[in-house]
This record gives C-alpha cells, sequence and structure tokens, in this order.
C-alpha cells in the first residue's frame, strides 16, 4: 500500500530504490507515528471533520497498535511502503471507511517530520538522563581518587603533577558543556511541525495549536514552510551535538587505552572487561574502550554527512531528506548504548599507586620548583633559568610536598562548584 496510490503500478526496481529500507528504520518512529495519529484525530474532531464516534473508533484502533508496537509485534511487511501506510491500512482493516479519514489535512511528509520530532525530543531527554548518569559516576570517582596523584603530560611528554581526581572531573566538567548544546538542540527540535502539510499548510481550518498541546511540544513551528525548512537543519544540529558528546567520550577512551598500556600502567579493569589474544597470553585488551572510540569518531563525522545531504536544497520537500532517518537514528541508538557501557566500565576502573620517585617523573614538579623560588622573592625568569640549569647540569631535586590550592587545582578540585554547574534542563 502507498499513500499516494493513484491506480497504477510504478516500476519494481524504481520502488525498491526510492524505498530503500524504510521499512526497518521506520520501526524507530512507530509509536511517534502513532501519538501524532491521535493527537490529528482529536483535532480533526474538534473542527467537525470526523465526528465523537469516529474518534472513539481511532483512538481505539491507534491505542491497539501502540500496544503491538510497545510488545514488538508490530510489522511492517514489504507490501508497504513506510509505517505510515502500514498504519492507514491497519485502521483501515479494522475500522473500515473511519480508518481512511486519518490523512485528512495532513501529508506524508507532515507526518514523517512531527514524528521524527517526537523521536528526537525523547532521545534528547534520553541522551542526557545517561550523560548525567555517567557525570555522577566521575565525580564520584573523582572524589574517591582525589588523593591518588598522576603525572600530566604535554606533548605526551612529562610536564606537571596532575591526579586521578582532576583527571575525573576534568570529564565531568566537560560534558557540563555538551549538554549545553543538548539542551539548546532540544529546544529546536521541541515545535510542534505538525499541519504544514506537504509544505504550504492546509485549507482545512486546522486547530495547530490543539495539536501542539497534545503532543507536548512546548511551541508551534507556525510558518508552515519553516516547519518543512526545519527538516535536515534539525539533523545538523543534533548530529553537532552529538559529535559534541562523542569527541569527548572518544578523547575519555582513549587517554583509558594510553594509561592501562604497561608503558603507562596507571589503571587496569577485572579481567572480565577486558579480552585477549589468540596467540599472546599476557594481553588484557581495552576492546570497549576501542570501540567506544571508534563509534564515536564515526557519529562525529555524521555532521559533515547531514550537511552535504541538504546543503543548498531550495525551499519544499525533496526526496534527499529520506536519507537523513537512518544514521541520525543509528547514531541516537549507538550514543545510549556507548554511554551505557562506558557508565558501566568505567565504574570498576581500579586506579593504581603511581611511584612519582621513579626516575621517569624526576622533572614532573620544576615548574613547582621555579614558583617556590619566585615566593621567596626571586624574578620568575631568573628562577626559571636556574632550575632550567639545573636540569641541565643533572643536579636538579624535586620537591614533592608543593599544594596546589587554587579553584579547580589538584588540592583544591571544588567538586560542590562543578557538581552545582550541572544544568538542570
Amino acid at each position: 500500500m502507498k499513500l499516494w496510490d493513484k491506480g497504477f503500478s510504478i516500476d519494481k526496481q524504481i520502488e525498491n530504490f526510492t524505498v530503500g529500507n524504510d521499512r526497518e528504520i521506520d520501526i524507530h518512529i512507530a509509536k511517534y507515528d502513532v501519538q501524532a495519529s491521535i493527537a490529528h484525530a482529536i483535532m480533526l474532531e474538534s473542527i467537525g471533520i470526523i465526528t465523537a464516534n469516529e474518534l472513539t473508533d481511532l483512538k481505539k484502533g491507534l491505542n491497539e497498535l501502540a500496544a503491538d508496537i510497545e510488545e514488538g509485534t508490530f510489522v511492517i511487511e514489504p507490501s508497504f511502503e513506510d509505517v505510515h501506510s502500514k498504519i492507514e491500512w491497519e485502521l483501515t482493516n479494522k475500522l473500515g471507511e473511519v480508518g481512511k479519514k486519518i490523512h485528512t489535512a495532513r501529508s506524508r511528509n507532515d507526518q514523517v517530520l512531527v514524528a521524527l520530532q517526537l523521536y528526537y525530543k525523547e532521545n534528547l531527554a534520553i541522551v542526557n538522563d545517561k550523560v548525567k548518569s555517567l557525570f555522577d559516576t566521575l565525580l564520584h570517582l573523582a572524589e574517591s581518587h582525589k588523593d591518588s596523584l598522576l603525572p600530566g603530560y604535554t606533548h605526551l611528554q612529562v610536564a606537571m603533577p596532575s591526579s586521578f581526581g582532576l583527571w575525573f572531573s576534568a570529564y565531568a566538567e566537560i560534558l557540563i558543556d555538551d549538554v549545553y548544546v543538548l539542551n539548546a538542540v532540544s529546544k529546536v527540535v521541541d515545535q510542534n511541525p505538525l499541519g504544514s502539510a506537504a509544505g504550504y499548510g492546509s485549507s482545512f481550518p486546522i486547530d495547530r495549536e490543539l495539536t501542539t498541546k497534545e503532543l507536548e511540544f512546548t511551541t508551534l513551528k507556525y510558518n508552515v514552510v519553516a516547519a518543512q525548512l526545519s527538516r535536515g537543519k534539525s539533523e545538523r544540529s543534533i548530529a553537532a551535538a552529538l559529535g559534541g558528546l562523542c569527541n569527548t567520550l572518544a578523547r575519555f577512551s582513549m587517554d583509558v587505552c594510553l594509561y592501562m598500556s604497561q608503558n603507562f600502567g596507571f589503571i587496569s579493569f577485572p579481567d572480565e572487561l577486558t579480552t585477549g589474544s589468540s596467540i599472546m597470553p599476557h594481553k588484557k585488551n581495552p576492546d570497549v574502550f576501542e570501540l567506544i572510540r571508534g563509534k564515536c569518531n564515526k557519529i562525529q563525522a555524521l555532521h559533515s554527512e547531514m550537511l552535504l545531504i541538504t546543503n543548498n536544497l531550495p525551499t519544499g520537500y525533496h526526496r534527499d531528506f529520506q536519507l537523513l532517518k537512518e544514521n541520525i537514528i543509528a547514531a541516537f541508538e549507538d550514543v545510549k548504548d556507548i554511554l551505557d557501557i562506558f557508565n558501566y566500565s568505567i565504574q570498576q576502573v581500579i586506579v593504581k599507586d603511581i611511584d612519582l620517585n621513579d626516575e621517569k617523573y624526576h622533572y614532573l614538579f620544576t615548574v613547582d620548583s621555579i614558583n617556590n623560588l619566585v615566593v621567596e622573592g626571586m624574578s620568575f625568569r631568573e628562577a626559571y633559568q636556574k632550575i632550567g640549569g639545573q636540569v641541565e647540569e643533572g643536579t636538579y631535586t624535586p620537591d614533592l610536598g608543593k599544594q596546589h590550592t587554587h579553584l579547580g587545582s589538584i588540592h583544591n578540585l571544588s567538586l560542590d562548584k562543578i557538581k552545582a554547574k550541572y544544568p538542570l534542563e
């Protein structure tokens, strides 16, 4: 069944190409199409297009479909072009002629747009919740390991003293920046596009404020052309936000892989969280974090894909938009899985004791030594040259007892202030 069926058959090869794998992808937005259809039916009854009894029948049929979707028994067979045609067919099959009325004052473009907006809105909230769980885990780890020193590096060279508390809380605080962007994108998609029809509105006296309220959107995308123009723009914004979050997770994963290696040996994980080698029995590989890194890097590329698909498309609907669904939905599903496995795994990290008296960390405290001389009255440049000379001569002796007391430093992590920064919405 096709919603645009005019009574003639389309070339099978053309049909297969244009439908693509919409049926498989549309399972993810099926429940949202049902939600939007219920709101649309309520609105149609309110303006006298359908009767109260017809509304009751439609709501009953749609709620039954919602239950099937929830239970996982809803299937979009090959005879249907997409989820929208399947739902209308089911309603017509169960209810008769009233099922054919559900498409009144709507376009399939309209249906896809609102179903995706609802999917995006809900899944951004889910991602936000999972980020908050990881944030809480990292602050807990920072508190637990705030006294465990860790070498800090620049250019992958031993640089200055750091700590596990500083490391964990750094990634916790940088997640806040990612949440700011996620929240901004949530506002972008929290606008009801339903009623734009094919992109230019409808001659029916539809009540778009009613559907906005029914679907719990904060506001309405008032201009019907703007509603269609948001297709692609929403996906670009989402891809940028998910990509930013994935950048944080990929960098953190790289740290984990590096710190697990024998040359660093700062952390480890229980054996059951690592994998082995088929020929090297000593190996404990950080496959989970390597896959997180790879998946996150793949998602970071998504914004370029969304941009290239939608760049310079003129006003109105174009079939190119169909190509946006698959990878943006896949990205959401991957990000949710990544956040879950990252949070699960990092909670089991084993922080090792690091001997900072080891010769390779001998110059970790040179800056502290310079600062000691400055406090005693020497100029910074003179103190720098003096300690530099000691390094060159091999006479430098580190001072391991220097306290870093300013906000956000090793001995003043300010975890309470970082926690208070986390946005509530």
